[in-house]
């Protein structure tokens, strides 16, 4: 029997939306109508008034931003499935907002409790990680990855190259068990 292969999952953007939560906060609070089409090519930091920048960082900063996500279309039903033939990962890079590792940890629990906490993964850099895939919807992170980065859609990354793409969960089901 061959060893089982290593998939390593982002959870923002990949799991859970967090755009979604960014767009409905910004939108309440200065009553705009920024949708996921407007920010074709471009993060929401780099789309919003850079006198607004503060906004974005107060709510995720904030105690319930992370508890609120909604999870991604399918996530739950396609990790299950991989999890019969790969090691399953999720690497999240909390280090970027050190006070979301408790509130990401309990979104996880609830939502994704089939993956163990062993296999939870708080860091930074994902070029740390050992792993056949990453599944990843920033490229700076797929850049360090040693193994095979699959860029998962979205609208920050739409413009993207040399990369994989899987536009959702039932793609990356199709690629990863397709074959099996």
């Amino acid at each position: 029997m061959s060893e089982r292969k290593i998939i390593c999952v982002d959870m923002d953007e990949v799991l859970a939306d967090a755009l979604g939560e960014h767009l409905l906060r910004y939108n309440q609070e200065f009553d705009e109508h920024v949708t996921t089409e407007d920010l074709h090519g471009r993060w929401l930091w780099d789309y919003v008034p850079q006198e607004r920048i503060g906004a974005l960082e107060r709510y995720i900063r904030s105690d319930d931003f992370f508890s609120v996500l909604t999870v991604m279309p399918e996530a739950q039903r396609v990790l299950k499935s991989l999890q019969m033939h790969y090691d399953i990962y999720i690497a999240t890079a909390a280090m970027e907002i050190p006070s979301s590792f408790n509130a990401k940890f309990k979104w996880l629990e609830e939502h994704f409790p089939f993956i163990p906490p062993s296999h939870i993964v708080f860091c930074g850099d994902k070029g740390i990680l050992r792993g056949d895939y990453l599944i990843d919807d920033n490229p700076r992170q797929l850049r360090r990855f040693h193994g095979e980065g699959l860029l998962y859609s979205a609208p920050a990354n739409a413009l993207v190259e040399g990369f994989r793409r899987v536009d959702n969960w039932p793609a990356i089901e199709e690629l990863l068990l397709g074959n099996l």
